[in-house]
């Protein structure tokens, strides 16, 4: 016989059978980490900054799925959608607003392909990172000097 007492057949009974993971499926639109292709940040979707890695995965994993975030606005997911039906992906949108999330749409399958990289690097452009070496070679007076100038 199992090991469960009253308590946890109530609450199985109330709120249903406890699925492993559930955290992660929380945070990735309810898929696992290890079925995601590639996962964009909402930033990320509604600044269009993912649009051309997500259409490269788009066009090597054909036979993924796209999942959506229903928080996102619906003006700033028409290129998504329309990628997904230039390459016959089907997407769905995901509302869950008891548990939100900073992930925008998730490129998934139904079982595990454990990618190891996921998300898109952002990557600061060449004169920021300039700037910031500069920065740690300039003296504290120059620096001064530099907010008056």
């Amino acid at each position: 016989m199992s090991d469960k007492n009253v308590d946890d057949y109530i609450t199985e009974g109330i709120y249903g059978k406890r699925r492993p993971k559930e955290a992660e499926r929380e945070q990735f639109l309810g898929t696992l980490r290890e079925r995601i292709v590639l996962a964009l940040t909402k930033g990320q979707v509604m600044s269009d900054k993912g649009l051309a890695k997500l259409e490269e995965a788009m066009q090597q994993h054909r036979d993924a799925k796209l999942l959506i975030n229903g928080d996102v606005g619906y003006r700033f997911l028409k290129e998504e959608k329309q990628l997904a039906d230039k390459y016959n992906i089907s997407y769905t949108t995901i509302s869950n607003e008891e548990k939100p999330t900073d992930i925008g749409a998730v490129l998934a399958y139904d079982y595990a392909v454990d990618q190891e990289e996921i998300f898109i690097n952002e990557e600061e452009p060449a004169e920021e990172q300039q700037d910031t070496s500069n920065d740690k070679n300039d003296s504290f007076l120059s620096k001064i000097k530099n907010w008056f100038s």
